[in-house]
């Protein structure tokens, strides 16, 4: 199952399947926006993905295609999730900052412990541009003393959390119950 966003999964497939990804590449354009003028590199990222999003933009919300009343359901909810993702990622970023401001390390220090010689990576991982892997999240919850659920998103993806619900729905097990706030975008 993949929660996190990866740009550089998007590029290589040269499209944005759904809603979700699409606002998810909204957020990352954003981003790359302010980590352009580390490089060359990051410019020609986001030029792909401004590309992409475009091509998206053109297929699903162009002024020929009918949009529904489900259409713009989906893409609140999409939007809405995608803007939970942002501030988690935001708030991990920032727990991580201060841990390694608290230790008098820098982001590349990090990376070097992590096994990520690059600088760009690092940064791309902390800005939620890659998704870190559950390795390095451990390796982060270890090194500082940190509890994973504010390193892990611990969110479904919507289908997921539709197809979770139907089936609880027919089990008719009293037993077995979520918080509302587990489906309160479903």
């Amino acid at each position: 199952m993949k929660t996190q966003f990866d740009v550089n999964e998007i590029i290589k497939s040269g499209k944005i399947g759904n809603e979700l990804d699409y606002e998810r590449a909204l957020i990352a354009d954003r981003k790359l926006r302010v980590l352009a003028k580390d490089g060359p590199m990051k410019k020609s990222l986001r030029k792909k993905l401004r590309d992409i999003i475009e091509a998206y933009e053109r297929e699903n919300w162009s002024g020929q295609t009918r949009i529904s009343k489900k259409k713009l359901r989906e893409s609140d909810i999409a939007e809405a999730i995608a803007e939970k993702e942002r501030l988690f990622i935001e708030r991990r970023r920032e727990l991580i900052r201060d841990k390694l401001k608290k230790h008098n390390l820098t982001q590349q220090d990090l990376g070097a412990i992590l096994g990520h010689k690059s600088k760009t990576y690092m940064s791309e991982l902390m800005n939620g541009i890659s998704p870190f892997s559950l390795k390095d999240l451990v390796i982060i919850s270890r090194l500082f003393g940190l509890d994973l659920t504010g390193l892990i998103p611990t969110f479904l993806p919507q289908k997921e959390r539709l197809k979770i619900k139907r089936v609880i729905e027919r089990l008719h097990n009293p037993e077995l119950k979520l918080s509302q706030d587990d489906f309160v975008l479903a």
